[in-house]
């Protein structure tokens, strides 16, 4: 067992183009027992929440197809890359700027349905790791 957690270590970043498709939202994680007169009991996993960021518009023929190269360069979620919310700051191609960039995982697995000139993914998101 070791001594220590290290962080995940991110490979890549994603391309301007797709940070502008997604949306930030927030999880808290907790542990919630209902019991049998009603009451329920909450106890927090952690001290601060969670951001998740979920693809929030239907994308082009392009961004579609950029986004599932990023997304099997990735492996559908093993590996952790960084991401640049750019309403906290500006976007760094090269990763080392840290104003508005998380690190995360993808979650969910692909499936895409098609339509005229628009592409939906409705199952693609991603968690901040680190």
């Amino acid at each position: 067992m070791p001594d220590s957690i290290q962080n995940a270590a991110p490979s890549g970043v994603m391309p301007y183009a797709l940070c502008t498709a997604f949306s930030e939202s927030r999880e808290f994680a907790q542990l919630q027992a209902q019991y049998h007169d009603g009451t329920t009991e909450r106890s927090q996993l952690a001290q601060t929440s969670r951001k998740a960021f979920k693809l929030a518009q239907r994308l082009t023929a392009v961004r579609a197809i950029a986004l599932k190269t990023f997304w099997d360069g990735q492996q559908g979620g093993v590996v952790p890359f960084l991401f640049y919310n750019l309403a906290e700051g500006a976007y760094d191609a090269t990763g080392n700027s840290t104003q508005g960039r998380y690190t995360v995982v993808f979650r969910g697995s692909w499936s895409q349905t098609t339509g005229l000139l628009r592409t939906d993914v409705p199952q693609i998101e991603f968690v901040e790791v680190a």
